[in-house]
């Protein structure tokens, strides 16, 4: 059958890879840039947009962190959040996960609490209003120290019932897993899932850092690992997830064209490959938005977007009965379909 737009709109789904901060649109940055009085280089939304079309990953970082300066209370931390999960509403999305970065914001004066506070409410505003379960994971930024790290990681400890996991994010080359390795471990003594962005831009040898070093518990981005067989293999043996980033992917020069992307052979090879947005406010598109432009550039069929949504509850850190009822509705929808 043809997929139309319509059937993935209302398709349900869960998005195991979103950066909060990555999904700033231009309207609410500008609209909290005056509320705070701080003074960004654009004049209006218009010139805002325009800064959304960057060339490459340096010029968005640039345009990243200038949008996370004007964040500075909790309730611009609740705005941003709340903002997010009103979009992926529409977008019948019934479980996130989301990444927050911290250090993004500890290391320009914001307190840690102020930060997770306003998330963990929009969050639960979000489980009461629309049903939507999470989980939130503090990411560590690999262009830091080991030692910042720790730090973060002992800021979040009294939040450790708000936070499930913790991820490793930012610019990957030169940044491997193993510089991570301390931390990672007592994140895991102390309960923290694991996950870790390893793949993208990074080889696949940090792919093997991150499953033997880290031992993390799902794989976020892993287009590298492809370059190595026996890699394959090991992730398939594990059933490791890989939380794949199409038009993040396309964005950021991971690949040239979506008809180049690694989807589609990520589930010939038998990877539990998922769908994500990763920054959807930067690369253009929110869930939907991802399902589609994949599905028609890799002429993906039905068996393979209930594959792909499936393997993203199944992955998902929901518990056992939530992965089940979001599980019963997928199965419900393409049993009607």
């Amino acid at each position: 059958m043809n997929i139309t737009r319509e059937f993935i709109d209302k398709m349900p789904k869960a998005e195991l890879h979103l950066h909060i901060e990555g999904s700033f649109e231009p309207e609410l940055m500008f609209e909290i840039a005056r509320r705070n009085q701080i003074n960004i280089p654009y004049k209006n939304i218009d010139e805002v947009k325009a800064a959304y079309n960057f060339n490459n990953l340096q010029e968005f970082l640039d345009i990243y962190y200038a949008g996370a300066n004007v964040l500075q209370t909790e309730r611009d931390f609740y705005d941003l959040t709340w903002a997010y999960l009103q979009h992926i509403h529409k977008e019948n999305v019934l479980h996130t996960e989301i990444f927050f970065d911290p250090q993004t914001h500890t290391d320009r004066g914001i307190s840690f609490d102020t930060v997770i506070k306003g998330i963990h409410k929009a969050l639960e505003d979000g489980k009461k209003q629309f049903g939507i379960s999470y989980r939130l994971i503090m990411s560590f930024l690999r262009h830091l120290s080991e030692a910042e790290a720790f730090k973060t990681l002992e800021q979040a400890l009294p939040y450790s019932s708000w936070i499930t996991g913790v991820g490793l994010d930012s610019s990957e080359v030169g940044n491997p897993p193993s510089k991570f390795e301390k931390v990672f471990e007592i994140a895991r003594q102390a309960g923290f899932k694991v996950v870790a962005h390893a793949g993208e831009e990074g080889p696949a040898e940090y792919v093997w850092e991150a499953l033997n070093l880290l031992q993390i518990d799902r794989l976020d981005h892993g287009n590298r690992s492809l370059e190595d067989e026996k890699l394959v293999k090991t992730l398939v043996d594990k059933q490791m997830a890989l939380t794949v980033c199409p038009l993040s992917n396309l964005k950021l020069k991971v690949v040239k064209d979506l008809k180049e992307h690694p989807l589609k052979t990520m589930l010939n090879k038998g990877l539990k490959a998922t769908v994500n947005s990763d920054d959807p406010a930067y690369f253009g598109g929110y869930m939907n938005d991802n399902f589609w432009e994949i599905t028609q550039a890799l002429n993906l069929t039905k068996d393979d977007l209930y594959r792909l949504t499936r393997n993203a509850f199944e992955a998902s850190f929901a518990n056992d009965d939530r992965k089940k009822e979001m599980i019963r509705q997928l199965d419900d929808y393409f049993n009607k379909s």
